[in-house]
């Protein structure tokens, strides 16, 4: 194949075919990531809003692609930034540079199989039987979700793609079960009567004829676990929204053992086998159940009396129940076939759970152990459900020796470095540190052991931003206030809330630690302003952002979604309120477990792991101000800590290079000032 035109004049026909503009630091970007491709070395790129990131590393990714013939994975963490790319960006890109490719560049999006719909459990009638685990709705959530699955199945008929997200309005995760089905209870194309038409096989195979597949962190992360080959061959990942793939990735490892998952697991049997087996695993869900509800809450570091015995005869049930099952019988019609495979994949995954906690504590030394094990009482429906989860202490090993190690990743994201280094993601992911003497002692130190795998090369770029944020921001840490409690916002809190929010004139997006306090701010504000306060939860999280960008007096408080799925560019956002530093709860067994690991290597647990997730949630609320170069405002941070604690030059280093104040009278005249 002759050579393509350079990646530069690439991207300079997709601008110009785009009508936008060149921006230097897309260019910069598009290099490196071009770079990365042509020398097999790793990449991790921030690029701040504005920098047109997205076109950045597909200009290049499409030009290898079109150039080598083989695949390049995208992935993402959000369905919203999926459809960007698929039903935006990939499109207009195919058709800018289809000249000087020689061809339109195709694409597809590939998800997980459970996102899409089954013909055959519609078809059988699986989807219509209740839910296996019934016990835990009452009657009309059960009617709620047949209503829902008849809608479903009449769907069915008329849909070209079976993806759930295309079914609007969608329908509860509990209806989704009913019509889906995960690989472990798939038959299989060879064996399913309606294989050929399968929804999820039809988006795979589009998926290995494709110049780029976009997907999502998740997949990409079972892709790796299970070793599957799920996705297409493929030697170059990009991953978008890179600051969220260790706890997208921590999520598909992460399991739990509960006495009604037990049960479940034994409901799907019967019928199948002898009901001895059957109540046996009864009688062991049963036990555990009553097992947990006499332990109290909390990490296990080692296994609580009983527990041993408890987990073994689940384990033992289980696989008396799987060896009964046996393997699937010749002449054994769909229906039943797909019974029995969904009852193997349920009581696979008790047997596999139970294995997963007994071995989770042959290793004596809390922090060299693989899993974290806790017990969690979690309130459902008026009743305390009793759960066991477990979850590795660390994913880097798995993303060093089944990503990184298999394929060129290029990494991006607008906030990628903590306290100022790329350091602190780095060695999360199972990258060496840029900086070896900041890993003795500093937040790079992570959670995964050092690792001598020398042939793990990886660069760092920063391309700044488009925005002069010193010019076009402010940034007021209101060192006045007490520092935050734990019984809600206190009267100054809202005093000082109410006094911002009236000088801007409405148009503020508050961000706020937990649903409780945007619920009392949001009620106090209504009682004290003129202007209309929308909270988070009164309706679809984006009808409420589009009524907050449609009318500039209207405020919208909320909670985590909103510190990063806000895009609001113009006059209806010049003021972004957050309560206080967004530090993970300090009870979170995974991440005291993780924060604890550090510290037995010498490192600075704190900083590694709660300062880390805080400065980099922060830097994406802090993000929402700005969205276009015409923006101006103020991000107000209510936490007097930002200013005053040890830890908070390390936290600002993780911000844009805004404009500082800690005086009130300034911040509100210019807030008055930006109201015109």
């Amino acid at each position: 194949m002759p050579e393509l035109p350079n990646v530069p004049e690439l991207l300079r026909t997709a601008v110009h075919a785009l009508g936008g503009k060149e921006r230097r630091n897309q260019l910069t970007m598009a290099s490196a990531v071009a770079h990365s491709l042509d020398t097999g070395e790793h990449l991790a790129v921030q690029a701040g809003t504005g920098t047109g990131k997205s076109l950045a590393y597909l200009v290049p990714a499409v030009r290898y692609a079109v150039q080598t013939g083989r695949t390049v994975v995208v992935s993402t963490a959000t369905i919203a930034l999926q459809r960007q790319l698929v039903d935006r960006d990939l499109p207009r890109l195919a058709d800018a540079l289809a000249t000087e490719l020689g061809r339109r560049p195709r694409f597809a999006i590939l998800k997980g199989r459970g996102n899409y719909l089954c013909l055959n459990k519609i078809h059988t009638g699986l989807a219509e039987e209740p839910p296996a685990d019934d016990q835990l709705f009452d009657a009309f959530a059960l009617s709620r979700i047949g209503r829902e699955v008849r809608r479903v199945t009449e769907w069915s008929s008329t849909t070209d793609t079976g993806d759930r997200d295309d079914l609007v309005p969608g329908v509860s995760d509990q209806a989704w079960r009913q019509v889906s089905v995960s690989a472990r209870e798939c038959l299989g194309k060879s064996r399913c009567p309606v294989g050929e038409d399968c929804f999820a096989e039809i988006a795979r195979a589009e998926a290995g004829q494709v110049d780029v597949v976009v997907t999502n962190h998740a997949l990409l992360a079972i892709d790796a676990i299970s070793g599957l080959s799920i996705l297409p061959e493929h030697d170059v990942v990009v991953v978008d929204e890179a600051h969220e793939l260790v706890d997208r990735v921590t999520g598909v490892a992460t399991a739990e053992l509960s006495g009604g998952t037990v049960s479940a697991a034994a409901r799907r049997c019967v019928k199948l086998i002898e009901d001895a087996d059957v109540d046996r695993l009864e009688g062991a869900a049963e036990n555990w159940e009553a097992l947990l509800e006499e332990l109290p809450p909390g990490r296990w570091d080692e296994l609580p009396e009983g527990a041993g015995a408890a987990l073994a005869a689940i384990r033992d049930a289980a696989w008396s129940v799987r060896t009964a099952l046996g393997p699937p019988k010749p002449g054994l019609d769909a229906e039943a076939a797909a019974a029995r495979n969904q009852a193997l994949a349920d009581v696979d995954e008790v047997h596999d759970c139970a294995v997963r906690v007994l071995t989770a504590f042959e290793e004596t030394d809390p922090a060299a152990r693989r899993d974290v094990v806790w017990h969690a009482a979690d309130e459902f429906r008026g009743n305390v459900r009793h759960t066991v989860r477990m979850a590795p202490l660390s994913v880097g090993g798995l993303l060093r020796s089944r990503l990184f190690a298999e394929a060129t990743v290029v990494l991006t994201s607008a906030t990628l470095t903590v306290g100022g280094s790329f350091d602190a993601l780095a060695v999360n992911w199972g990258l060496p540190p840029e900086s070896p003497a900041r890993s003795d002692t500093g937040a790079a130190s992570g959670t995964e052991p050092p690792s001598d795998d020398g042939d793990l090369r990886w660069n760092s770029l920063d391309v700044g931003s488009p925005f002069d944020h010193a010019k076009s921001g402010i940034l007021y840490v209101a060192r006045h206030l007490p520092p935050p409690g734990r019984d809600g916002l206190s009267p100054a809190y809202l005093d000082e809330i109410a006094e911002l929010v009236e000088a801007a004139g409405g148009r503020t997006l508050g961000l706020f630690s937990s649903m409780r306090a945007a619920k009392a701010a949001a009620e106090a504000m209504r009682e004290r302003l003129d202007t209309p306060i929308l909270c988070q939860g009164e309706d679809a999280t984006g009808a409420l952002v589009d009524r907050f960008a449609a009318d500039e007096p209207t405020s919208l408080f909320g909670t985590l979604s909103l510190w990063q799925g806000v895009d609001v560019p113009g006059p209806s956002l010049s003021l972004v309120i957050l309560d206080r530093i967004p530090f993970p709860r300090p009870d979170d067994p995974l991440l005291v477990a993780r924060q604890r690991a550090v510290e037995a290597r010498g490192g600075n647990g704190f900083l590694s792991v709660a300062a880390t997730h805080a400065a980099l949630l922060l830097a994406q609320g802090v993000g929402r101000l700005l969205r276009s170069t015409d923006d101006r405002g103020v991000v107000a941070v209510l936490d007097p800590r930002l200013a005053t604690a040890r830890y908070g030059g390390y936290l600002r280093a993780s911000l844009p290079p805004f404009w500082e104040t800690a005086d009130p009278q300034v911040v509100r005249k210019a807030l008055t000032r930006l109201r015109g």
